[in-house]
């Protein structure tokens, strides 16, 4: 027997925004019942898992234990200039000189996610 993960739950101030923000990230719709407002929004992430936000008083104050990792179909750089176009923020980097690593960036409400090197980038490094 095995359990199945049926969504990434993201504690957040405003719900429906984050998710908006996350949509934009992902290429993916919000659930078609979400609108500003709500308490609680989802990412239809396609099969499996969605992300979804519920929205808590409490405002974040620590490091997330567990984040999201994005493998981008662009390289990595074009991700992380895209991402930090639509409202994400640097927060620290650990790319290397020979292309390895990935950048740490965060939401619009503080959450860390990492931009990993795209299956592109990770090829030229093979040749």
């Amino acid at each position: 027997m095995v359990s199945v993960v049926q969504n990434v739950a993201i504690d957040c101030a405003d719900a429906y925004e984050l998710a908006r923000f996350w949509g934009k990230v992902t290429g993916r719709p919000l659930h078609p019942e979400d609108k500003p407002g709500c308490r609680e929004a989802q990412v239809l992430l396609g099969e499996g898992a969605v992300l979804y936000f519920n929205q808590v008083p409490e405002p974040k104050r620590i490091k997330n234990r567990i984040h999201l990792c994005l493998r981008p179909e662009t390289s990595r750089e074009q991700e992380v200039e895209r991402l930090l176009g639509i409202g994400a923020t640097f927060v620290t980097d650990h790319r290397d000189p020979d292309g390895s690593g990935w950048a740490v960036l965060a939401d619009p409400e503080g959450n860390e996610f990492c931009v990993l090197r795209s299956e592109s980038d990770r090829a030229a490094m093979i040749s």
